[in-house]
């Protein structure tokens, strides 16, 4: 599909130049719609028992509630970038944002686990569309150098944090209002940033090209096939001829991809940014570190909530120092990464990520917040805020301009997918745990279970009380070591893969960016 004409210079000029106040505004603007959109991945992780209660959704569907959102959004990000390209980078975020508050709005007036499921789907798509989209504004309205080092360390901190403010923000909904809150809450948001963006952000340049409806489809059906084949796989066993058919079918699906990428004429994701292996090396270490992060919000959730009994707006204040040590982490790199370069933060960052998801396995029914929840969850923040800044910034590097949309879109690419690729194994390995801690505890139960308890449980299959807390301890345990095992895989990656030279750090101070490796 080919582009429109390009914008007449009065559409240009609308917004205010970069520098000084307009400047600042414009970061407000775009940082906001980061927020609100990764926010959304985990803002209903509280909400989850109140909606399954309400739409009488069966615990096995429960954990599309977030997949049906990650997975859209991942899947469809690589198009998202490049339709900024194409038809111009403010017109196509003011459209992702749109969409983003229709699907919030008919997801809060969701009657059934269909409406809902189909809304959340929309709600990716939507931020599929603003997320890369709003990164790759960052390249166009800040100037090179310590600005636009400070716009990313901003960037960065809001969606390595956005995870644990949706967790606080929808502790308080869900307690003060209702669950639907958690959706209705981007329609006012949203509405703003629309309004907002024409004033304070100025248009792109547009760039002729087409769309590669082909490649975004075989990426996204091969990732849901995949995702489905793991959750399905934790619940009915690696032997279910189902989940057998499903990874058999996502294998088919991904391998067309490359063949299908390297006959587009401008494909959505230009496999010679691979090439660069700093830049490869980048995409790896975020594809693991998504998997761990998304299921340290996901696990730990269910942990306080149900063996610290927690309530949803207790959980949510659990999680704040996540977001105040992500920042912190953050603005630590930004500072100073023109001095040491990307590397040193890459590695240490990921050592300091697996030392906290290795000291959250030693949790037991016993654990108390203090004790064993609060020191290992800020280690891991202080780790990922030290990873997001490096990882922006070394994904976005010597990009041409007319790339800077599917680089941008690539890196959140990998970051949802690695995300929803990696909490469906992590769901893999919690379930295989968990069963085989249930097969010890029920014995034990049923030797001192009433006659009552026994009825019980013949009509249900649950274990009550710390039962229930020793089955779901066990397998949270197993999937942190998983978790554990990726960020080491990171820090891996960091040490063998990414190579930055002394010339690119005399670039980076000198404000011309970091220079392939």
């Amino acid at each position: 599909m080919s582009s429109s004409p390009q914008p007449t210079p009065s559409s240009r000029t609308t917004a205010h130049e970069p520098g000084g106040g307009g400047s600042a505004m414009a970061l407000l603007v775009i940082a906001s719609c980061q927020l609100m959109v990764v926010l959304d991945i985990t803002i209903v992780n509280i909400a989850l028992p109140h909606i399954q209660r309400d739409l009488e959704l069966p615990t096995t569907s429960l954990s599309w509630v977030v997949n049906a959102y990650t997975l859209t959004f991942g899947g469809l990000l690589l198009l998202g970038g490049r339709a900024g390209d194409i038809l111009g980078r403010r017109r196509v975020f003011v459209f992702g944002v749109l969409l983003f508050v229709l699907a919030s709005l008919l997801g809060g007036f969701a009657q059934n686990a269909g409406q809902l499921l189909a809304a959340r789907s929309l709600q990716g798509v939507g931020g599929a569309i603003a997320s890369p989209t709003a990164l790759a504004l960052i390249s166009t309205t800040f100037r090179e150098g310590p600005e636009r080092n400070r716009a990313f360390g901003v960037f960065a901190a809001v969606s390595a944090g956005g995870g644990a403010i949706g967790l606080l923000a929808g502790g308080m909904l869900v307690e003060w209002l209702n669950w639907r809150w958690v959706l209705f809450v981007n329609v006012p948001i949203g509405l703003v940033i629309a309004l907002a963006t024409p004033r304070w952000i100025k248009e792109s340049e547009r760039h002729p090209g087409h769309f590669d409806i082909t490649g975004a489809l075989a990426s996204t059906v091969g990732m849901v096939l995949l995702v489905y084949g793991f959750i399905r796989a934790a619940q009915d066993g690696w032997r279910d001829g189902l989940t057998l058919a499903s990874f058999a079918a996502a294998g088919v699906v991904l391998l067309t991809f490359v063949p299908v990428e390297r006959r587009s004429r401008q494909p959505i994701t230009p496999l010679h940014m691979f090439a660069d292996r700093n830049r490869a090396g980048t995409y790896g270490i975020m594809l693991c570190l998504a998997a761990a992060i998304f299921g340290m919000f996901f696990f730990l959730t269910l942990f306080v909530q149900n063996v610290l009994d927690f309530s949803p707006l207790a959980t949510g204040f659990a999680f704040l120092p996540v977001s105040v040590v992500i920042a912190f982490g953050a603005g630590l790199a930004s500072k100073f990464l023109p001095t040491y370069g990307p590397k040193p933060f890459m590695v240490v960052g990921a050592i300091l990520a697996a030392t906290g998801l290795a000291w959250l396995t030693l949790t037991d029914v016993h654990s108390t917040y203090a004790g064993s929840v609060l020191g290992p969850i800020l280690v891991f923040s202080l780790g990922m805020g030290m990873e997001f800044v490096s990882l922006t910034l070394m994904a976005l590097s010597n990009v041409r301009t007319e790339e800077t949309g599917a680089a941008s879109g690539l890196l959140n690419a990998t970051q949802q997918v690695g995300g929803s690729l990696g909490l469906s194994i992590l769901v893999t390995m919690f379930g295989t745990a968990s069963r085989n801690e249930a097969e010890k505890q029920i014995p034990r139960f049923l030797s001192q279970a009433t006659p009552a308890e026994r009825r019980r449980f013949e009509r249900t299959g649950d274990l009550p009380g710390r039962w229930a807390d020793e089955v779901l301890t066990a397998g949270v345990s197993a999937a942190f070591v998983m978790a554990a095992i990726f960020t080491v895989l990171a820090a891996l990656i960091a040490v063998v893969v990414i190579q930055v030279r002394p010339s690119d750090l005399e670039r980076l101070k000198g404000g011309t960016g970091l220079g392939p490796g």
